[in-house]
């Protein structure tokens, strides 16, 4: 089950300050958590994205290159 809810930041701010210090500390201990759950999710995601992006052969560089060259060479100095 999946819960959502729209609070305003200020409002979440004046029910964090009304927990008592040990819940506080479990708060704290669970934001941490989830900061370092997601940062190291998106570093995988961006891993598996580079590694699924398509790749060039070694024909198809070279002939790059050489197109390179060209449109290099056509420029007006």
């Amino acid at each position: 089950m999946q819960l959502n809810l729209n609070i305003e930041y200020n409002d979440l701010v004046t029910i964090v300050k009304q927990l008592p210090v040990s819940e506080l500390i479990k708060l704290n201990s669970t934001i941490t958590h989830e900061i370092v759950l997601k940062k190291s999710t998106r570093h995988k995601d961006l891993q598996k994205l580079i590694l699924k992006a398509p790749t060039w052969s070694d024909d198809q560089y070279n002939e790059y290159l050489l197109s390179k060259v060209h449109f290099n060479k056509s420029r007006l100095a």
